[in-house]
């Protein structure tokens, strides 16, 4: 098991989810490694294949979290009080309910977002 406090599994296939990453990890005020769970045991994390090829997640206090959770965790591991309360918003309703559409919105159309290729479309058949 790693020792990493934070970690951020993302699609190294996809452009848009590596670039974002790199952003994320390049501008956290807290360490967060990143990697892509093509490269990377996830059941070290509790995790599977099959739920990181279908979202991105966070796993910090030897927890995982998920999709728009993922993010919510990431914005309140920030030492700004104003990004962790953001981050808490996107926990409760009615805001966790928009994070999560917000969150499937992108991940559907990641291919057509910046840095985004046709590798990054998802296999909604």
């Amino acid at each position: 098991m790693t020792t990493t406090a934070n970690l951020l599994i993302f699609d190294g296939d996809c452009g848009f989810c590596s670039s974002t990453a790199r952003y994320i990890a390049a501008r956290s005020t807290t360490p967060i490694e990143i990697h892509a769970w093509q490269l990377t045991d996830v059941t070290e994390f509790g995790l599977t294949e099959t739920q990181t090829a279908a979202r991105v997640y966070f796993v910090t206090g030897g927890e995982a979290f998920g999709g728009h959770l993922a993010f919510a965790q990431i914005l309140w591991a920030q030492r700004n009080w104003l990004l962790k309360a953001v981050g808490w918003l996107l926990t409760v309703p009615p805001f966790c309910w928009l994070g999560s559409v917000s969150y499937a919105l992108v991940a559907r159309f990641r291919h057509r977002l910046p840095g985004g290729t046709p590798a990054c479309a998802l296999n909604n058949s």
